[in-house]
C-alpha cells in the first residue's frame, strides 16, 4: 500500500443512474433514481504537461460502464452497490485511491423527501482517509 496520495484528483459528480436496489421487493422490481459521485486519486503532472489523455484517466470510460453496471445490478443495499461501482473502477483504473458517495434520490419513507447515501473510500493509505 501506498504510503501517500497522489499529487491530484478526478472528481465526476452527479452521475445519473437508474438501479434495482432497495429493502422493499418494488425498490428491486421496479428500480429507482440515484447520483453517484466518485473521485480518483492518480499522479496528473505528466497529463498536465504533454496535454496527452493516455497520460491521466479516461472519465469517459467509467461513466458509461457505471451506467451500464446500474441496469445490471439487484441488491437490498447501497452498501453492496458502492461495492460493485468500486470494483468496476479498479477493473477500469486499477487499485487507485478512490472515494464514492452515492445516493437514493427517493428513499420509500413517508413524509421524507431528501437523499440517502453512503461514502465509502478504498485503496488509501492508512493516514489519509
Amino acid at each position: 500500500m501506498r504510503s501517500y496520495l497522489p499529487n491530484g484528483v478526478i472528481h465526476v459528480s452527479n452521475i445519473n443512474l437508474w438501479a434495482h436496489v432497495g429493502v422493499l421487493d418494488d425498490e428491486r422490481l421496479f428500480g429507482q433514481s440515484f447520483l453517484l459521485d466518485f473521485s480518483i486519486w492518480l499522479d496528473l503532472d505528466q497529463a498536465a504537461l504533454l496535454d496527452e489523455l493516455s497520460l491521466t484517466a479516461d472519465y469517459s470510460l467509467a461513466i458509461k460502464s457505471l451506467q451500464e453496471l446500474s441496469f445490471r445490478v439487484n441488491c437490498r443495499t447501497l452498501e453492496h452497490f458502492s461495492e460493485k461501482i468500486f470494483n468496476r473502477l479498479e477493473e477500469l483504473y486499477g487499485s487507485v485511491p478512490m472515494k464514492v458517495f452515492l445516493r437514493k434520490c427517493s428513499a420509500p419513507i413517508p413524509g421524507f423527501s431528501g437523499t440517502v447515501g453512503v461514502e465509502r473510500s478504498r485503496n488509501f493509505p492508512s493516514s489519509s482517509q
